[in-house]
């Protein structure tokens, strides 16, 4: 079963299909995941096979780690594009996140300020208003809405706590444009279950949601690396181009990775 599990806190820099160079924030342990999906299609693995045993990085080891690396990346004249917060889970969940975030724009601001802050989350702790405050201070909100049909989030993106999606589009909608959208887009089957989700009865709801939710991109995306979940599939390059074709038709700015 394959697994990518990152450094904790600093790990990268890596070449981001959507963002360029990206530093990466790992606010998880890095011997397992903390999550609060447990997506089939996850890098990382499912979360029952990866529990971590080594506690999350504090604040000050992330600004430590963070810091040092920013020094040596600019005495080799390499900065980063990006600042990401990936890595073994959800970062949003970290107690200190908010904080966290002002340490990192404070950083970037004095040793790389051209590059862009990012966040690239489930959009499971967007109801919070403290976590919410904390995102519409990132260059890049990227909040994840693969579909808005609960079966198929039950099956495909496995949320392990209350998810309701209608709460989850208001939420979004109240960051007023500021907030990117990013859909993964696959085909196969998983437990002997069509997890395809590219026809009209998938995507045309869906596309009605990013209407009322009016962010600022569509990020749409599919596989890349080896799933936890051995029978999925990389949507097609039409496929993903007619989608596309859709978001812009609707007057959004969309951006494919395939």
């Amino acid at each position: 079963m394959p697994t990518v599990l990152y450094s904790s806190p600093v790990f990268g820099p890596v070449k981001s299909r959507r963002l360029g160079i990206s530093l990466g924030v790992n606010l998880m342990p890095s011997d397992g995941k903390l999550c609060s999906f447990d997506c089939i299609y996850c890098e990382c693995g499912f979360n029952k096979n990866h529990r971590p045993t080594l506690p999350r990085p504090s604040r000050q080891e992330v600004r430590e780690a963070l810091k040092e690396k920013l020094i040596a990346m600019r005495a080799e004249g390499a900065l980063p594009d990006v600042i990401t917060f990936a890595g073994n889970g959800e970062p949003t969940l970290h107690p200190d996140f908010a904080l966290i975030i002002d340490d990192t724009i404070a950083l970037r601001d004095e040793y790389c300020p051209e590059a862009k802050v990012s966040v690239l989350s489930n959009a499971t702790t967007v109801m919070r208003q403290g976590v919410r405050n904390a995102l519409m201070r990132v260059d890049n909100n990227i909040q994840k809405l693969d579909t808005v049909n609960e079966q198929y989030i039950r099956c495909v993106d496995r949320p392990s706590g209350r998810y309701d999606v209608k709460d989850i589009i208001d939420s979004l909608k109240k960051f007023e444009g500021h907030v990117i959208i990013q859909t993964m887009f696959l085909r196969g089957t998983f437990e002997g279950k069509d997890v395809s989700n590219t026809s009209e009865a998938f995507v045309m709801p869906w596309l009605d949601a990013i209407k009322k939710i009016a962010p600022e991109m569509v990020m749409i995306y599919t596989i890349d690396r080896e799933t936890p979940a051995a029978e999925l599939m990389k949507a097609t390059r039409e496929e993903l181009d007619g989608i596309a074709r859709q978001v812009e038709k609707a007057g959004l700015k969309v951006c494919v990775s395939y």
